[in-house]
């Protein structure tokens, strides 16, 4: 059992790396000041240009004491089917956007997740890692 953990984990990690180098790709020919949905359209596009399966504002449904909300949230982009990417286009992070990423990873049951804000000058500034019961 531990050896399938750290394949996930191993996956994950590589996932993410590439994930972030293909983010880093859009802002550096784009550059900061343009809206969420063009860097969205942008890194899905660059991660199918890598190889990689991605979908866009993936609605999941959640359920709340019987009722069933067929719309609650969505999710920007789901990288692989494993990885939860949540963009922005902010003057700066703030501690809601990474609890809805972590609502986001626990509602859909994910492990990890990336937060990823275009409005930066330098992109690795407006990243954030964010884990949700990593395999151990």
């Amino acid at each position: 059992m531990k050896q399938a953990s750290e394949s996930i984990k191993d996956t994950l990690n590589h996932l993410s790396k590439e994930v972030i180098g293909a983010a880093i790709e859009v802002h550096r020919d784009l550059g900061p000041g343009l809206l969420e949905m063009t860097y969205e359209l942008s890194l899905q596009h660059e991660l199918q240009l890598r190889g990689y399966a991605s979908e866009r504002q993936v609605m999941l449904p959640i359920q709340y004491k019987g009722l069933i909300v067929p719309e609650a949230y969505r999710i920007d982009l789901l990288v692989e089917k494993c990885l939860v990417i949540e963009l922005k286009a902010v003057e700066s992070l703030l501690p809601i956007h990474s609890a809805q990423l972590l609502t986001y990873l626990r509602m859909s049951n994910n492990h990890l997740g990336l937060l990823i804000n275009f409005h930066t000058v330098r992109l690795a500034d407006g990243i954030k890692r964010l884990v949700h019961h990593f395999p151990d």
